[in-house]
């Protein structure tokens, strides 16, 4: 079987998904849809820096709707607040079109009221499905984590702790207002669900513990948060410009699952840019600790395939060949909202399905 796909936003992760379609053998992409106009009119093969394709990358959201497409990959950048994307997916998924995100909806049926009615309409309307898939979120907590806990005759607590190195990110918008980088901490209450980067993470982050807790039959309460913002303590000279002394260089994003009146489940991201205020030096991708009878530790690191010197990050080929994985799962799902499943793994026959 051939998946027709719409590639959705070409950032740093756009990009590789892009890549990974037009490489795959079971995918045809039929459209992209991009932000800028340096890029409208090119041909995707020549954004994903690949031979040319015939498919001309366009800005206008009516020709993306018109086309004739299985699935969509959503990899529209972060902005706040959370579900500010929602607009556009819900007429992607109004015109038939499988949606899935790498940047939230790891459960949206998570949520109450107008907005999960909103998507829900869509997805009725359109005979689709809307589902999430990356890395994190995705597959740290929502499947290794929860299958990790499979050993475990009883469960006390499960954390995933990531750790990502910012220092190479080069976009300044994106590093100093969207993540946060460089702000005063003194100014600063990174637990304030209003300040631009909680708005863009709280939810996203909320939908990822309330997916874990479905998948172990646990009841979530509610998520705390527990953020931590760190001064740099010195200049530090970044891809994206400078961070002065003082000035926030590293936080802890903390979102803790509440389950019977105690946190179950934690969700500690460290993005940070210079070493000072981690716990070591050289910290894996991953560390996920479970506390319970017994109990599980696991380390995990992404690396490149050898002899590969492309300047694609082992993160950003993983993020894509998660949303490939997955896109089976997606186009056969019934109409609505869906939780990624435990497994979605790598399919040798995908291309003589």
């Amino acid at each position: 079987m051939t998946y027709r796909v719409i590639q959705w936003a070409t950032g740093a992760m756009g990009k590789s998904c892009l890549r990974a379609v037009i490489d795959h053998p079971a995918m045809e992409l039929v459209g992209l849809y991009v932000y800028g106009d340096d890029k409208a009119g090119r041909d995707a093969g020549d954004i994903a820096r690949r031979a040319p394709i015939g498919v001309i990358a366009t800005r206008d959201i009516d020709e993306i709707l018109a086309l004739d497409a299985d699935v969509v990959i959503h990899c529209a950048r972060l902005a706040p607040p959370y579900g500010s994307h929602d607009a556009e997916i819900l007429k992607l998924l109004a015109s038939g079109k499988n949606v899935i995100s790498i940047n939230g909806y790891s459960r949206a049926s998570h949520w109450t009221g107008d907005r999960r009615e909103a998507l829900e309409a869509a997805c009725r309307a359109g005979g689709s499905s809307l589902m999430a898939a990356g890395l994190n979120p995705g597959f740290a907590g929502e499947q290794v984590a929860v299958v990790a806990t499979g050993v475990c005759q009883a469960l006390d607590h499960v954390e995933v702790i990531e750790s990502v190195d910012c220092r190479a990110v080069r976009n300044p918008d994106y590093v100093f207002r969207i993540l946060g980088f460089g702000s005063d901490p003194a100014t600063v209450d990174a637990n304030d669900p209003a300040w631009g980067p909680a708005s863009s993470l709280n939810g996203m982050y909320e939908e990822v513990l309330a997916a874990m807790a479905e998948h172990l039959g646990l009841v979530l309460d509610r998520v705390e948060t527990d953020h931590r913002v760190y001064g740099a303590t010195e200049d530090l000279a970044i891809a994206a410009g400078k961070i002065a002394e003082g000035r926030i260089g590293h936080v802890n994003w903390r979102w803790n699952g509440i389950v019977g009146g105690a946190a179950k489940l934690t969700m500690s991201i460290h993005w940070w840019m210079e070493v000072a205020h981690l716990d070591e030096p050289e910290p894996p991708l991953w560390r996920i600790r479970i506390k319970g009878h017994p109990g599980v530790r696991i380390s995990v690191d992404l690396e490149k395939r050898e002899g590969d010197a492309t300047p694609t990050s082992a993160e950003q080929i993983g993020v894509a060949g998660a949303v490939i994985n997955a896109i089976p799962r997606a186009v056969a799902a019934p109409p609505g909202l869906v939780t990624r499943p435990l497994a979605t793994p790598f399919q040798g026959d995908l291309a003589d399905a």
